[in-house]
Order: structure tokens, then C-alpha cells, then sequence
């Protein structure tokens, strides 16, 4: 029976950071992609502006940090505001990255373009159906009605995500009790403050290099009340003094927000032919920049897997594996967010609290732990508990390749790579999946091992499968072993 005719692969609903980067990501693997925003241009407002160590590293995988240029970089962060040291962390890109939104927004538009994607701005979702072979969506926009038919439709459309919505789809979780005010603020002049505690509240300001500044507070027992539209500023202005006793009425905003401590998490990152990603499918406080960061690497995850499917090569089970692996990985991230909005936004009862996780976090091993987790350098995906299976490529284990990171270089075309150490791969072993898998000699640098904790300095390393995402699909085991990962994640060879 023949397949029902498409209009596009895949419909992608949202054009922010992460629907641009799941479209490239699909359009490197080879699938059609239409991107429908209901915005008719992008928006200017910069509300997410951190990008963390394994985001860097993803987007050096795809070439893409000559683009974006030369940004500020700190070496510390935070854990629920209090100071968090992450450049000892295990990868080039150790630190915060501070990146407008918009710059990324653009950024990522210009790869999706560039790659043959479709946006198509001022399209606004209003009905959704799905069958068993194709999946419908109308929207209306400026030139009336439009109507596409595609085989998947992902939302990418945010915490209030229609998509979500018109499929039907559980969010279960609770809702804000508390909630920063936040503002970007021109014609002030206040000090700089890092996650300062007063009396009655919570007070964060940074002037940036063009004369604004960003203020964010939190009046100690303010709830956060259901909002019809984004607060006044003359709230800010009230709460500002409230906390700092100073008076900021004088200056212009030019954007003002409100966000709480929802939390929510989708049953289920896929329902038949409609995925979630990005905050469609996760609500949290984006303390520290880790919504946006956990849902670009979500649009990593699922771009290669759905265009595969796409493409009739995906093997059994590969696109289910999204949801199996990034809802666990979502999961985590909002309990850690939950624990840092404690830290953060309770009042004078959460200070025996911060005082132990300050003692705690003077243990390398305690602050090491906590910045991986926070960078998502520590994500490894269930794999049967061998060594490295699941994690990414440690970085510092070759010296091949262009950029810091050695194996950054090979994965830029979007395909598998399998890395030859020098192992002794036999002559072809993955020749039947060169139009998946690019086979890469690469050099070792000085000792790269594989070993449990119980087997002191373990066995050199000989060959690696990296997936398209940069995780080890198979690490030195036995050319069987290599041909059924091979399988796994990249479907049947060619004859």
C-alpha cells in the first residue's frame, strides 16, 4: 500500500533556538523540513543568554562557533546563587558562555536556511490531526488558511506549546509559587549585583557593554499569582525598592517579564507522529540557563533519529529511543532546578540549607559533580552499563581534527563516525554504512583507556562509534559487537 502523499517531511512548530536547531539538524540528515512560527519577525528580546560547556561543544560539532564569533566567557557559575567554579571541568569549552538569544536565534536560522530549510513566519497552528500514515496541520497567517501534511510534526512552541495542546498530550507537574521579576532596564545606574541576599529579597543586576541593564528580584514570601500578560513595570520598580531600598522608576524598560517555578514534564516525548521537544515538553525556572541548554541538546538528540525515520533507515526502536533517553535526562535537570529555587528564592529558613551546600561545595569532587551536571557534560545514555557506552566523546582523547575538540571536525557533517585509533579495525568494517557512518583515522592522544574503576589504568583504546550526536555508540569490543551497534543506531547496511 502506497504511503499517503506529504507536503513536507517533518513540520517543525516554533522558530526559536531550539525548532532552528532541530531543523538543521533534520536538513543534515536529509529531510524535508517546513518551520511554521506564528511570529511574523524574530524577536529582539535576549531573555536566554547562557550557553553551557556541552551546547559549545555541539555547536563546534556542527562548525558553527566561527560564526558566531568571539563571546564573554566566565569561568564560574552558580548553584542556586551560590558561586559554582567550572573551569575544571573535562572539556574545551569549560564555563558560561553568554550569548544573546536573538544572536543565537540567528545563528541557528542562518544553518537551517543555508541547509534548505522552509520558515515560513506569521503562520499561527490552530488545528492538528493525526492518521495512521500522515499528520495534518492548518494554521492561519496572512495569506489565509494554510494546510500541511507531513509524516511527523515536532513542537518546538514553548511552556504554553500548541502542539502539546491540540494532540492531547499529559504536562503533569505543579505550577509557579514563587517567581522572578526580571527586566532589562536602560537609563540606570545601579551596582552590579551577583545573587545578592537583602533583608526582604533576592537582587541581580548587570550593566552589559551598550548601557542596559539587566535587573532581576524577588521579594522574600511573594507568590507568583496567575498573570494574564507580562507584570508592569512599576512592579519591578516596587519590588526593586523593596529589596535594595533603591529607586529605578526613572529608567526605560525595554522588555519585562515574570518567571516562576513551574514544573512540569510531558508524559511522553512522542505520541505516534508528534514529538516534543525544548520547553514543549519541560516547564522549569531557567535558573542558570539550563532550559535552553536542555533543549538544544534535546533538537540534537532527535534531529538525526527523525530524519533517519524519515528516510525509511532508521531501525527499529531508534526514534522511541528520544523519548527513552531525553526524558530521563529532563527528569534530572528540573529536580536539580527544583533544589537550586529553594536555594534561591527562600526567604531567612533556607539559610541552614545554603550554609551546608556552601560547606559541601568546598569538596572538588562535590562542586565537580554539580557543574558537570549543570553543563550536561555528565548526560550518559543507558547502555547496558559498559564502560563509555552512552557518554560523549571525551574530549581530550585525540589530537586530530580541527578546534579544541578533537572530534568535533569529523562530526560536522551530521553522520556516525567511526574513529580508528589504531586499534586494528579489520580493512571495511563499516563500509556497508558509508553513507551513515564516515570511518576516521584519527591520532591518540597520550593514553586514552577504557576501564571500570576496578581495573587500574584499564586497556588502550583501539576503535570508537560515535553517533551522530557525539555519544559512543561502541567502544573497542569485537567486530561482531561493532556490526550489531552498526545496526542499532544506523538500520541495515547496503548490500
Amino acid at each position: 500500500m502506497a504511503a499517503d502523499p506529504v507536503d513536507t517531511d517533518v513540520i517543525v512548530v516554533g522558530a526559536g533556538p531550539v525548532g532552528l536547531m532541530l531543523a538543521g539538524e533534520l536538513r543534515a540528515g536529509g529531510a524535508r523540513v517546513t518551520v511554521l512560527e506564528r511570529l511574523a519577525e524574530p524577536t529582539t528580546e535576549s531573555r536566554a543568554s547562557t550557553l553551557h560547556a556541552r551546547t559549545m561543544e555541539l555547536l563546534d560539532q556542527r562548525g558553527l562557533l566561527d560564526a558566531l564569533g568571539t563571546v564573554p566567557h566566565d569561568p564560574a557559575g552558580h548553584f542556586g546563587g551560590i558561586r559554582l567554579d567550572f573551569s575544571g571541568l573535562d572539556s574545551p569549552y569549560a564555563g558560561l558562555w553568554k550569548v544573546p538569544q536573538a544572536r543565537t536565534e540567528r545563528l541557528l536560522g542562518d544553518r537551517a536556511a543555508g541547509l534548505g530549510a522552509v520558515v515560513a513566519r506569521g503562520h499561527e497552528l490552530v488545528a492538528l490531526r493525526q492518521t495512521a500514515s500522515v499528520v495534518e496541520a492548518e494554521t492561519v497567517g496572512p495569506g489565509g488558511p494554510l494546510r500541511l501534511r507531513a509524516a511527523y510534526v515536532v513542537g518546538c512552541d514553548g511552556e504554553s506549546s500548541t502542539v502539546r495542546r491540540l494532540a492531547g498530550l499529559a504536562f503533569p507537574g505543579t505550577d509557579a509559587t514563587r517567581e522572578l521579576l526580571r527586566a532589562d532596564v536602560a537609563g540606570i545606574d545601579v551596582p552590579d549585583r551577583r545573587f545578592e541576599r537583602h533583608e526582604h529579597g533576592l537582587a541581580i543586576a548587570h550593566r552589559r557593554p551598550d548601557g542596559v541593564t539587566r535587573i532581576m528580584v524577588h521579594a522574600f514570601g511573594a507568590a507568583a499569582g496567575e498573570r494574564a500578560g507580562e507584570p508592569e513595570f512599576a512592579e519591578v520598580v516596587a519590588a526593586w525598592a523593596r529589596v535594595t531600598g533603591e529607586d529605578i522608576g526613572a529608567g526605560r524598560p525595554i522588555w519585562v517579564n515574570a518567571f516562576g517555578n513551574a514544573r512540569r514534564l510531558a508524559e511522553r516525548y512522542r505520541d505516534g507522529r508528534v514529538l516534543l521537544a525544548g520547553d514543549a515538553a519541560h516547564a522549569q525556572m531557567p535558573v542558570g540557563g539550563q532550559a535552553l541548554n536542555l533543549g538544544l541538546q534535546d533538537a540534537v538528540n532527535l534531529g538525526w533519529k527523525l530524519a533517519a525515520q524519515v528516510r525509511g533507515r532508521a531501525p527499529a526502536g531508534l526514534l522511541d529511543s528520544y523519548h527513552d533517553e531525553r526524558h530521563a535526562v529532563g527528569h534530572r535537570v528540573l529536580a536539580n532546578i527544583e533544589t537550586q529555587t529553594t536555594l534561591l528564592l527562600g526567604g531567612p529558613e533556607v539559610e541552614p540549607l545554603r550554609a551546608t551546600v556552601v560547606e559541601l561545595l568546598r569538596h572538588d569532587a562535590v562542586a565537580g559533580q554539580l557543574a558537570a551536571m549543570i553543563s550536561g557534560l555528565d548526560v550518559r545514555y543507558p547502555d547496558g552499563g559498559a564502560p563509555l557506552l552512552g557518554a560523549r566523546m571525551p574530549p581530550g582523547w585525540l589530537t586530530a581534527g580541527a578546534g579544541p575538540s578533537g572530534a568535533a571536525e569529523p562530526l560536522r557533517s551530521g553522520r556516525g563516525v567511526l574513529l580508528d585509533l589504531g586499534g586494528g579495525l579489520p580493512p571495511g568494517a563499516a563500509d556497508g554504512w558509508a553513507d551513515r557512518v564516515r570511518t576516521v583515522p584519527a591520532s591518540p592522544a597520550p593514553g586514552p583507556r577504557i576501564g571500570r574503576p576496578a581495573e587500574p589504568g584499564g586497556r588502550a583504546v583501539g576503535a570508537v562509534l560515535l553517533r551522530p550526536d557525539g555519544h559512543i555508540a561502541w567502544a573497542d569490543g569485537s567486530p561482531a559487537g561493532l556490526r550489531t551497534a552498526l545496526q542499532r543506531w544506523f538500520g541495515t547496511p547496503k548490500a
